[in-house]
């Protein structure tokens, strides 16, 4: 859902004085709009509009740094291809997988915005593993996914990284997915990768739930068929430009 534009900002500060109190390095970005204009999105994503709760949290929302959790960060809206490319594991999802915005990477996850009409301003998730990519929704807003990651701080699941200062979820030595369930908080809307072979009746609960085709959800030929579509979607933005 979309979330009420006072909301979304309390969340998104509720998570940043959270964070900061954590010792997260913050840095003062100031309002940023050298991203892709909204006419471009549009286009590539194949949609009329682009909502301002997304628009704001990239452009003055949050900074182009690794404050998010297990050091995930915002995408730079700076090439619809590339931006597109981040939907390839998309597949048996409720939706046409062009609806979605690419919103938030880390190493093996994307977190995207979905813009389709039925299931818009949901957080949608995708990990980048062809044997292991379960699409599933990670959060019914984006007001609900910050909320969410504040939780955890009251509920011990984070530390630093004495490397480069982001949050890491997890004790060091138990699965992170089992902790946050022990602690009472959503797996799905952590950056943590989420296995099928540990995890296999959690995930297909989930998608279940959200309404992905669980027959198709692992197929390769799926996926084939999605990497097809994606590759076809880049080579007509590239003869529109």
């Amino acid at each position: 859902m979309l979330d009420d534009m006072r909301v979304l900002r309390d969340a998104v500060a509720g998570y940043r004085a959270a964070a900061t109190a954590a010792g997260v390095p913050w840095p003062e970005g100031g309002d940023r709009h050298d991203g892709l204009p909204a006419d471009v999105l549009c286009r590539a994503f194949d949609v009329d509009r682009i909502p301002e709760q997304v628009l704001w949290l990239h452009s003055e929302g949050l900074p182009y740094e690794r404050v998010l959790p297990d050091g995930a960060y915002p995408l730079e809206w700076k090439d619809a291809g590339e931006l597109l490319e981040y939907l390839s594991f998309s597949v048996a999802i409720p939706f046409h997988w062009r609806h979605q915005l690419p919103l938030f990477f880390v190493d093996h996850l994307v977190f995207t915005f979905v813009l389709a009409e039925n299931h818009e301003g949901e957080i949608w998730r995708y990990q980048i593993d062809a044997d292991d990519r379960n699409p599933l929704r990670a959060a019914p807003s984006l007001a609900a996914l910050f909320t969410e990651w504040t939780d955890g701080f009251p509920a011990g699941v984070y530390s630093r990284s004495p490397y480069d200062g982001c949050l890491q979820i997890g004790d060091g030595g138990r699965d992170p997915v089992d902790l946050l369930l022990d602690r009472g908080l959503n797996p799905f809307a952590y950056p943590v990768y989420v296995s099928l072979a540990s995890h296999e009746d959690l995930i297909r609960a989930r998608q279940q739930e959200c309404g992905v085709d669980t027959d198709r959800a692992d197929e390769f030929e799926s996926l084939e068929e999605l990497r097809d579509a994606v590759d076809a979607a880049r080579a007509s933005l590239r003869r529109l430009s």
